[in-house]
């Protein structure tokens, strides 16, 4: 297998972002509460501001993109300055071989040069693959919950806030 490279997408790549979020939408349409009807019809100007409003990591093999991650600023009870990783997605085929650990220790290793203390990532109660991913990482379930918006089989109609502290040294990561 060929080398699977991380990278953020600046600005300007907006339509290599949107290329693989529809593909995530298309191909996985119950994780996500947007669907592939709605983003189709944003405009560039939209993609753009979204793309200003958190990084985007794509992960390619050979060029072609097999895998995304968002990481954002996450909204805390407490004030804290910490990030959530959102909108993961790996290409089915590759699901299992490294590509989300990939995604997730850049997003991690991004949010730690940012300052930011801690990383969210909210999961599906019942989605024991994607809590056992988060786990494995060194996520650690908290007590927060919130309704889903849309009930699935797999994720249940509730999500847990994983959280993931970052340290201060940012060449160091828990994952």
């Amino acid at each position: 297998m060929s080398e699977i490279t991380v990278r953020p997408l600046g600005e300007d790549e907006w339509q290599d972002y949107r290329a693989v979020r529809l593909e995530a939408l298309r191909e996985s349409p119950e994780a996500f509460a947007a669907t592939v009807e709605e983003e189709e019809s944003l405009d560039e100007d939209s993609w753009r501001t979204r793309m200003k409003r958190s990084a985007r990591l794509i992960a390619e093999r050979e060029g072609t993109a097999v895998g995304v991650v968002s990481v954002g600023t996450a909204a805390t009870d407490d004030g804290a300055d910490a990030g959530e990783l959102f909108g993961l997605w790996v290409k089915p085929d590759l699901r299992g071989t490294g590509v989300a650990t990939s995604l997730v220790k850049s997003g991690a290793a991004l949010a730690q040069r940012r300052g930011q203390s801690h990383l969210y990532y909210w999961v599906g109660t019942e989605n024991g693959r994607a809590v056992a991913f988060a786990s494995g990482m060194g996520f650690r379930p908290t007590d927060e919950r919130r309704h889903m918006g849309f009930a699935s089989e797999e994720d249940g109609e509730e999500e847990i806030a994983m959280v993931l502290p970052l340290g201060k040294d940012p060449g160091v990561i828990g994952v």
